[in-house]
């Protein structure tokens, strides 16, 4: 094989390798809860 295709290679390895390690990964946070000030002007018709 050329020096070129092996270089390919490698690199689509990676990027597949990097592709699966993030799908992999857990993100998933709990849900925050927000206390927020609303003002009632807007629900007055």
């Amino acid at each position: 094989m050329s020096r070129f295709i092996v270089v390919i290679l490698v690199i689509l390895l990676v990027l597949i390798g990097g592709i699966v390690f993030l799908s992999t990964r857990s993100t998933e946070q709990e849900p925050v809860r927000m206390e927020k000030a609303v003002s009632l002007d807007n629900l007055t018709n």
